[in-house]
């Protein structure tokens, strides 16, 4: 998030971040000549004008007025050794080693600032608010910070504001607006790739993956995509354990394609981290049956109007292929991935390869369509 909302705000704000530039532009291009001492010095030439106004008045900007104050005095006593004797050379190279110091230490001091600054702004919007673009906004600005990559400082101001509670408490809340409420589980997904080591255990103790399933969004599925990937065999079990799978599978009938596709992805992922009781109830359940229909649909590949030189055409272009026809060989993708899984025997294995051949030869509706996704799935497909 880079916006810091109270009476002088904008005014901290662009100050920090004209400094911030400036500091580190100093650590990118250490300063060894007169030109460009005089160029750095510029950003902050102001700085005894605003100091007393903007950041002593500040408790929290105390520390970086101090070390402001200390850059100036280096990059003064700079420009009193731009002569080109051994002394001011040594000079100059000492000066300037402690200057890149300074400057790293201003550039995590006005970040520590700005972030905050930020995630208390985050929690006062989403809790006080009523304005839902405004809660979207500043879900949007945090999942970007996130985006920029782990910060210890950053994350610990997250969890000190206990930000994974209250997006949590978005999703359960049926009376949020599902604008807010995909925007809270995309901040969510960003959370447990900012630092999964954390934020996993926060997603395994509470409610966030049922909450996200019973959403049976587009965007709250593929975030449980996200998520199966990333916990893997933990979460694939909880799914298990308190029977949402049978949930994603029912989300296969959507009339969304994006949601169907999206469910698609859980599967995928389920059928690899799956021990044999999970594969055991989505066979149960119908799955093939629907995986079968999809195929079978005008977003599979077994669509009978579909055009053959329309066909030839579009598997020129692979990923143009894959994005109107997602559910292209699924049956097989299924089953592969079902073989080549973490979780299963190698006899579990055939066994359930076995039974997925028995199950395609059970709803088809030709023996043609039967023999071609047979082959498929004994021949294997990419997942």
């Amino acid at each position: 998030m880079e916006e810091i909302h109270n009476k002088d705000g904008d005014r901290v704000l662009r100050l920090l971040k004209s400094l911030q530039k400036a500091s580190k532009d100093l650590q990118n291009n250490p300063i060894f000549t007169m030109n460009k001492t005089q160029f750095s010095v510029d950003p902050f030439s102001d700085i005894d004008k605003d100091a007393n106004t903007i950041l002593s008045g500040n408790p929290r900007l105390i520390k970086l007025s101090q070390l402001l104050c200390d850059l100036k005095s280096l990059l003064e006593k700079l420009q009193r050794h731009q002569g080109y004797s051994l002394s001011s050379i040594l000079q100059r190279q000492i000066t300037n080693y402690k200057i890149c110091q300074v400057a790293y230490a201003v550039d995590a001091e006005i970040q520590a600032y700005i972030d905050r600054e930020s995630v208390e702004n985050l929690v006062n919007i989403l809790k006080e608010s009523e304005e839902e673009d405004e809660k979207v906004r500043v879900l949007v600005d945090f999942e970007k910070r996130l985006s920029r990559g782990f910060d210890l400082g950053f994350q610990e101001w997250v969890l000190k504001a206990k930000v994974f509670s209250i997006l949590e408490a978005f999703l359960c809340d049926a009376t949020c607006s599902m604008k807010v409420r995909n925007q809270a589980a995309l901040a969510i997904a960003a959370l447990i790739r900012f630092n999964k080591d954390v934020f996993v255990g926060l997603v395994l103790m509470g409610p966030t993956v049922r909450a996200l399933i019973s959403m049976a969004s587009a965007r709250s599925i593929q975030v449980v995509s996200l998520l199966i990937k990333t916990i893997r065999i933990p979460l694939v079990d909880e799914l298990e354990t308190y029977k949402e799978i049978t949930r994603i599978i029912s989300l296969l009938s959507s009339e969304n394609v994006s949601i169907q596709v999206a469910a698609f992805d859980c599967i995928l992922g389920i059928a690899y981290y799956g021990r044999k009781e999970a594969i055991e109830n989505m066979l149960r359940v119908g799955l093939i049956k629907k995986l079968v229909e999809l195929q079978r649909s005008e977003h599979g590949d077994n669509f009978p109007e579909k055009i053959p030189e329309e066909e030839e055409e579009e598997e020129k272009d692979e990923d143009r292929y894959v994005e109107k026809y997602p559910f292209a060989g699924c049956v097989a993708r299924f089953a592969v991935q079902v073989e080549v899984g973490e979780m299963l025997s190698e006899k579990e294995k055939m066994e359930f390869k076995l039974e997925i051949l028995r199950m395609v030869r059970e709803v088809s509706v030709s023996e043609a369509e039967s023999t071609t996704i047979a082959a498929e799935v004994l021949w294997g497909s990419s997942p």
